[in-house]
């Protein structure tokens, strides 16, 4: 009588354990890439949903396809301009091919961390410090490039590279805080000197006009003396021009 039980309670862990290793689930974005006695089964990864196995015969690998993001540690780099600077970046990517990111690389996450630090020494050395500080979005679109032309064979598809940061050393900070305020200095120069000529230039204009005008400048010489009597009460010697006293001179002349 007591057989019975014995025996059904073993079938049953025993079928528990054969529906636990047939059975899996995977979610949205994830895709299993199933072996059957080490062979590939089929050419497209399984998923999502239920996936069902052959205990103890299959086996499956679960890849996620979210996209991945980075980082990528800072790296020593010495730029073309024999400038030593650290620097780091962000790399994002997905797998849109499962079953080439588990047979063509070992670990496709570690690979593509060291193909993406490889790629910004290379392609940040052959470039000058320069270029890295304003032509930031042509060094992140080239470094894509080649990154993603490395990774397709893997099933890998890098979206995006962006350099986080730039470290320089302390002495070329200083060098380039003394260019800048160099530049500084000379813009304003230049716009002084710019004022300046437009002045002259308005001057000049002004002065053709009152010489062809010799009544002009009697009136702007009155305005002047006018200006001066009225901010300040006290007794000013000035020059008068014989210019405004030949009048009453000729008039004099003519009735003697």
């Amino acid at each position: 009588m007591q057989t019975v039980p014995v025996v059904f309670i073993v079938v049953a862990f025993f079928t528990i354990i054969i529906l636990a290793n047939a059975i899996r689930i995977l979610r949205e974005y994830e895709r299993g890439v199933v072996f059957r006695l080490g062979r590939l089964m089929g050419n497209d990864a399984r998923g999502p949903g239920l996936i069902i196995l052959i205990p103890l015969i299959d086996k499956m690998v679960k890849v996620s396809l979210r996209t991945v993001v980075m980082d990528v540690p800072p790296q020593d780099v010495i730029t073309q301009d024999n400038v030593s600077i650290k620097v780091n970046a962000v790399i994002y990517f997905r797998v849109i091919q499962p079953e080439k990111a588990i047979i063509e690389v070992e670990n496709f996450l570690m690979a593509t961390s060291q193909l993406s630090q490889t790629t910004l020494r290379s392609v940040l050395g052959q470039s000058e410090l320069d270029d890295l500080l304003s032509q930031r979005e042509k060094i992140n679109h080239r470094l894509q490039q080649i990154i993603d032309a490395n990774t397709e064979p893997w099933g890998i598809k890098v979206s995006n590279v962006e350099v986080k940061q730039i470290d320089l050393p302390q002495e070329m900070q200083r060098a380039m805080a003394k260019q800048a305020e160099a530049e500084r200095e000379r813009r304003s120069k230049v716009i002084a000197a710019e004022g300046e000529f437009q002045a002259s230039q308005r001057l000049a204009d002004a002065a053709q006009i009152l010489s062809n005008q010799p009544s002009a400048i009697t009136l702007r010489y009155l305005q002047t003396l006018r200006e001066i009597a009225t901010e300040k009460n006290s007794t000013t010697i000035f020059p008068i021009p014989i210019d405004l006293l030949k009048p009453f001179l000729d008039g004099h002349e003519k009735k003697e």
